[in-house]
């Protein structure tokens, strides 16, 4: 049985590190980062929601009159 060949494995792990990291940082440069950054406002925003503006009375069984 032959014996496995692994001299050019530390040239292919190291080559494959290293490409992993180039397109890691091609990618990472395309962004543009604001250059300062500033506090978003802690305002909460109120939404009217369809179900607010209408008047609603939900009747439980047990609530109506005995017929």
């Amino acid at each position: 049985m032959p014996q496995l060949d692994t001299s050019t494995w530390f040239i292919t792990i190291l080559a494959t590190i290293m490409t992993l990291f180039i397109l890691f940082q091609l990618k990472v440069s395309k962004y543009i980062y604001p250059s300062s950054p500033e506090l978003k406002s802690m305002k909460s925003l109120k939404y009217n929601t369809p179900w607010e503006t209408k008047w609603t009375k939900i009747y439980s069984p047990l609530s109506l009159p005995l017929q």
